[in-house]
């Protein structure tokens, strides 16, 4: 018998998925969920419809990126489409937030604003958790926290615009499953027709 050789096995066609404890994202909606709890706990009667609304709000902008974050395997579209439903879930809580906000009487600090240019710094910052944040989440008025988690939550919303962008460019340049399990199959009929 002659030399044997190893048999080339085409590269999976399932990209790598999960990891979405590492998207900017999920981090930031994951403070912004956390936050979120507590907000209604303090300020928003637990009987209310809005109580359940504004947490449900917070728990889909972070649970929908995590969904999409696995389903990045197999599904390029839902990727997109739960990614898509984190941000507009988050943009339903901001309106809430704002709400809460003209109930008291009060605006929204201006973006430019000294309090909100300081959220935006530490929120920036790289890692930052729950923790930096906990002690103005738990010791300041309402209209207080509301501004803080509006700042928190135009961040997310920034970082998901920009994640479904890439995600957008990404499927043009590299399609979806179905491509490249054609690609797999195509380059394994390749690899026994050469034997």
């Amino acid at each position: 018998m002659g030399e044997s050789k190893e048999r080339s096995h085409p590269q999976g066609f399932l990209p790598p998925h999960g990891g979405y404890e590492n998207l900017l994202s999920f981090q930031k909606a994951r403070i912004v969920y956390d936050a979120t709890l507590l907000f209604c706990e303090r300020f928003v009667d637990r009987r209310s419809r809005t109580h359940d609304q504004m947490v449900q709000a917070a728990r889909s902008g972070k649970q929908n990126i995590l969904e999409a974050s696995q389903a990045s395997g197999t599904s390029k579209e839902t990727e997109i489409k739960l990614t898509n439903v984190a941000r507009a879930s988050l943009e339903e809580l901001l309106e809430d937030y704002r709400d809460f906000i003209r109930s008291q009487g009060l605006t929204p600090w201006d973006k430019a604003s000294r309090e909100a240019l300081f959220v935006r710094r530490l929120g920036a910052q790289p890692g930052v958790r729950y923790q930096a944040f906990r002690s103005y989440f738990e010791t300041r008025p309402g209209p207080v926290v509301a501004n803080i988690l509006i700042c928190l939550i135009h961040q997310t919303t920034y970082l998901l615009n920009r994640q479904l962008r890439t995600l957008e460019r990404d499927f043009v340049m590299g399609g979806g499953l179905r491509e490249r399990m054609t690609q797999a199959r195509r380059e394994a009929r390749g690899g026994e027709r050469s034997r």
